[in-house]
């Protein structure tokens, strides 16, 4: 019986080493890595526990440096500055909003702002540094990134139908994908799907947006001193700086910077592997529906005012007119 249980999980490791190879393909996106990490979890179950959960935060952290070579300071504001105010208020307004919907379900409180920052900010990414900070549970991790990247896959295949139907042109439904949709990835990839004018305006948009994971961040870091003595200082949110800095600087290194960038989202579909299979029946039934219904409610609230808000503006300096 023993030998036989021996063998079963010598089986279950290599086929969850397996999928980690594959997971390193460049084909299979962040929410892909997510889905099939949870498909396994529930299924199967994770084999490796303790060492997914304890290289998770490590590779999160630098996976989260490494997107820092895909920006460009002065590119990106150029290219974002006129939807830099729809980004701010959109940002703040949906954190608060997020916050105030979290305590009134009566979420748990990592959960809630987890799920609140990856809304406001860029999904994943955002839900990786803050998370960081927070010192955040792999329940609440793996709670929180199921939630938004669940809404990133709806995004992508709802977003142009509905853009089409109200019979927006590419400028403006690019401004409002940057806004409404978490995740870069859905954003480009919603925004491809609706045409190049769309996609010129909604990469950098996001790109902006992005950016304030760092402010963001220390925000947290700082608010969370005043009540704790002992905070790690999120290192990994200076070196992004420095990431960022150093293609702005040097953008002669254009293909290495595009090489790192591709590792470092391909390792953010690893960490998120491990994340997802970190996901068990247990942590679900802890947590329960509430985060869902927080996440999707804030969704749809930020989706339509920014839509209704976007739709009202003078986009006049957005490529495409």
């Amino acid at each position: 019986m023993n030998i036989s249980s021996t063998v079963l999980n010598n089986y279950r490791r290599i086929v969850y080493i397996f999928l980690v190879v594959l997971m390193c393909l460049p084909w299979v996106s962040p929410s892909w890595a997510l889905g099939a990490g949870i498909l396994y979890s529930l299924l199967i179950g994770n084999p490796l526990q303790n060492f997914t959960h304890k290289t998770s935060r490590i590779l999160l952290q630098w996976s989260v440096v490494g997107l820092g070579f895909g920006m460009n300071f002065y590119g990106v504001w150029q290219a974002g500055k006129t939807g830099f105010g729809f980004t701010v208020v959109s940002i703040f307004g949906t954190l608060v909003f997020g916050l105030l919907l979290g305590r009134l379900l009566k979420v748990e409180s990592q959960v809630s702002t987890l799920v609140s920052c990856g809304t406001s900010i860029c999904g994943g990414s955002a839900i990786a540094a803050v998370g960081a900070v927070l010192d955040a549970d792999a329940k609440a991790m793996s709670v929180s990134l199921c939630t938004v990247f669940m809404l990133n896959a709806a995004a992508l295949f709802v977003f142009p139908p509905l853009g089409q139907l109200a019979g927006m042109d590419g400028p403006h439904f690019g401004l409002w994908s940057a806004i409404a949709i978490h995740d870069t990835s859905s954003v480009v990839g919603a925004a491809a799907r609706y045409g190049h004018d769309a996609l010129e305006v909604a990469t950098p948009v996001k790109l902006v947006r992005a950016l304030w994971i760092v402010p963001i961040t220390f925000g947290i870091a700082a608010f969370r001193k005043k009540k704790k003595n002992s905070v790690k200082f999120p290192w990994f949110i200076v070196y992004f700086l420095v990431a960022v800095a150093i293609t702005t600087l040097f953008p002669q290194y254009g293909n290495v910077y595009h090489a790192i960038n591709i590792i470092a989202k391909q390792g953010l579909a690893v960490t998120l592997f491990f994340i997802g299979s970190g996901l068990s029946y247990e942590a679900i039934s802890a947590v329960g529906l509430k985060p869902v219904l927080q996440g999707v409610l804030l969704w749809v609230a930020i989706s339509t005012i920014s839509f209704m808000a976007v739709n009202m503006a003078d986009v006049g300096g957005l490529p495409g007119y």
